[in-house]
């Protein structure tokens, strides 16, 4: 039998634990290419995204000058999305995801993960410009 008073901790448990599967789609809009007066080509933008893309396993196609499709796929999972870039900013933003829950506002918590990283990594490349 179950002490009354682990009945709140639980609940308050599996809350927890359901929370953490899930979290609101993560974009990142806008996000300057440098902090410093250099200023890049369209071109060197383009390769520094693409560069990032190839090191975190995303499949990325070009679809014109300032747009880039990126597509992870990991297990069963695929992410996808969009990467519209100028010289001067890049964001990244959700476009279509299948088995990661995606219910129009949340998403898998790992999904998160994954852009943050790309972002990180695209900003490591063109800090290497």
């Amino acid at each position: 039998m179950i002490p009354r008073t682990w009945v709140p901790l639980a609940f308050l448990l599996a809350l927890v634990l359901v929370g953490c599967r899930s979290n609101p789609v993560y974009n990142i809009e806008n996000m300057p290419v440098t902090t410093d007066t250099r200023g890049y080509s369209l071109g060197d933008v383009r390769g520094a995204i693409l560069r990032a893309g190839a090191a975190q396993g995303w499949q990325m196609k070009v679809v014109r000058p300032g747009l880039i499709i990126g597509t992870l796929y990991l297990r069963s999972h695929m992410a996808q999305v969009e990467i519209p870039y100028d010289r001067v900013t890049y964001s990244i933003l959700y476009r279509d995801s299948n088995n990661l829950d995606y219910d129009g506002v949340n998403i898998h918590s790992n999904y998160n993960g994954w852009v943050q990283r790309l972002s990180a990594e695209i900003n490591a490349q063109l800090s290497k410009l």
